[in-house]
């Protein structure tokens, strides 16, 4: 084996290891939330040493919020795929089912999938420091829910809109962390997502249907 070849193997060895504590770490957050996360049951779950945590994250902390962050992320990439799909003739109820989609299926799927989302929407409401890296991301998925809103509501400003998709999204936060939550996780995700869409494209419509 050569030296590149057992490099590779190391730094793949290496990623493995990162990749399960930050798993494992989420998994924890999701059951107890971050005070009643511990080192060693972390690093147990991962089947890695503590020692790891130090080499690739520098603390527990540190760990919890690039897990937390890594899900966020996913989160936004799926939102952004699903809004990315959408055509510049989509209806606003094909952009509010765009937009809720990846709540749609974590609602759906209850147990440890929304026990993450819920993680993942308690720092949406209030992001730590430090966690300007996913700024673009935000704004790439707010970017591609203008792009069709603007389509469909010809007469609303940016401005306008980039806050009625805020409150849009701060909805969807909710419903993760409130007990309708819990309510809705007992129904399919076709029934759930019925009962979003409307109530989505609702706060994207904003005043627009006043006096119909």
């Amino acid at each position: 084996m050569t030296r590149e070849e057992k490099t590779d193997l190391r730094r793949e060895a290496g990623q493995r290891t990162r990749d399960g504590l930050q798993t494992a770490a989420l998994e924890l957050l999701a059951q107890r939330g971050q005070e009643g996360v511990t080192l060693r049951e972390i690093t147990a779950r991962a089947g890695a040493n503590v020692a790891a945590v130090s080499y690739h994250f520098g603390s527990l902390k540190a760990l919890c919020d690039s897990a937390i962050e890594h899900a966020l992320e996913r989160y936004l990439d799926a939102q952004i795929l699903a809004l990315g799909s959408l055509g510049s003739t989509s209806t606003l109820p094909e952009v509010a089912a765009a937009f809720a989609r990846p709540m749609v299926r974590a609602l759906a799927a209850g147990g440890q999938d929304l026990a993450v989302m819920r993680t993942v929407a308690r720092v949406s409401i209030d992001p730590p420091q430090g966690w300007e890296r996913l700024t673009g991301k935000f704004d790439q998925s707010r970017r591609e829910a203008l792009r069709v809103l603007t389509a469909n509501l010809p007469g609303v400003d940016e401005q306008e809109l980039i806050f009625r998709t805020r409150c849009a999204a701060g909805l969807l936060n909710w419903l993760a962390l409130a007990p309708i939550g819990a309510e809705l996780a007992a129904l399919s995700a076709e029934q759930i997502e019925r009962q979003l869409v409307s109530v989505v494209a609702g706060a994207f419509r904003g005043d627009a249907a006043v006096g119909r």
